[in-house]
């Protein structure tokens, strides 16, 4: 019988249980996002990270060979021209592994966001 995968109970277990390559790129994206958002919720919620702030900003998970960043699907599209370097479609945006993660681009990504969750509930 094949065991299943604990879900980590917050952030922290999250990274200490990726593997150790990719902890530090982890703790990265993170400190990426709170920096852009220093208000929003962090919590785990389909068994990766999540943030919010008035409404869902991202999610970030690790994957074999890149990091995957999962933000508002409009929010990609506005930020077309800065993801072509990167494997972007949809909500998703992955980072390969071996590459340096972009962490300007994911705290512009994550303001974005914040910005259009805030304009949302402005009614505008």
């Amino acid at each position: 019988m094949q065991s299943l995968k604990k879900t980590p109970k917050n952030v922290d277990s999250f990274i200490a249980g990726a593997p150790t390559q990719v902890r530090g790129k982890l703790r990265e994206i993170r400190k990426a996002i709170r920096s852009a958002a220093p208000d929003a919720l962090e919590k785990i919620s389909y068994g990766m990270p999540f943030y919010s702030y008035k409404g869902r900003l991202a999610y970030f998970n690790h994957w074999k060979a890149h990091l995957g960043l999962y933000v508002p699907t409009p929010i990609v599209q506005r930020h077309k021209k800065y993801l072509r370097k990167y494997d972007a479609s949809g909500a998703t945006i992955r980072f390969p592994l071996h590459k340096k993660i972009p962490l300007g681009l994911i705290k512009k990504l994550i303001k974005s966001a914040v910005r259009k969750n805030l304009d949302r509930m402005r009614g505008k």
